[in-house]
């Protein structure tokens, strides 16, 4: 039976910190392992990185993988819970692994890549035996996004969010901090 939860939302919406109180209350005393999917490309986002590990308990353990969370999820199996913190930079990171994602060239996006990666870490989500709960940005309700790449993006990660929310027990859409029971 899967144990999926996701938790949608836009920015500042509270969706990591609902994330951690959630694992929290799931793990019940037991180890919290939180997947950290964004990478540091410069000195604002570094910044945003470490307000994040202050944020977290100290007895989480965490694993900063960009790509590899398939593999991850399968070797935690001694956790009661796994955060993913977040999709979208899951899949920003899968479009743009090769060639030099600052020139946004439409030959280095591997949007299908992206789609598929996510599909599996949908599909091993369900079948480990950990609680996976998985925090993603809703990306469908502002503006539509003024380059191809946006676009391209906006589309991958709307179906990326479909794809875990149909494999999910529980969907959560955060609104201004408070958490909205959407499935589950």
């Amino acid at each position: 039976m899967s144990n999926l939860t996701l938790i949608l939302g836009g920015a500042r919406s509270g969706k990591s910190r609902y994330g951690q109180e959630l694992a929290t209350l799931e793990a019940q005393g037991r180890p919290v392992v939180y997947i950290a999917t964004a990478q540091a490309g410069d000195d604002e986002m570094r910044d945003r990185i470490a307000r994040h590990r202050q944020d977290r308990p100290a007895e989480w353990r965490t694993v900063e993988e960009p790509l590899d969370v398939v593999g991850v999820l399968k070797r935690e199996t001694d956790a009661g819970v796994i955060l993913l913190d977040c999709l979208t930079f899951f899949v920003v990171n899968h479009m743009l692994s090769s060639g030099d994602p600052a020139t946004c060239e439409s030959d280095v996006w591997d949007a299908e890549g992206a789609e598929a990666a996510v599909r599996e870490l949908a599909r091993v989500a369900q079948e480990v035996s950990p609680t996976v709960i998985v925090v993603s940005n809703e990306v469908g309700m502002g503006l539509v996004p003024e380059t191809p790449l946006g676009r391209v993006f906006r589309d991958v990660a709307g179906r990326a969010n479909q794809e875990t929310a149909a494999a999910a027990t529980r969907v959560r859409f955060m609104v201004a901090g408070i958490p909205m029971a959407v499935k589950g």
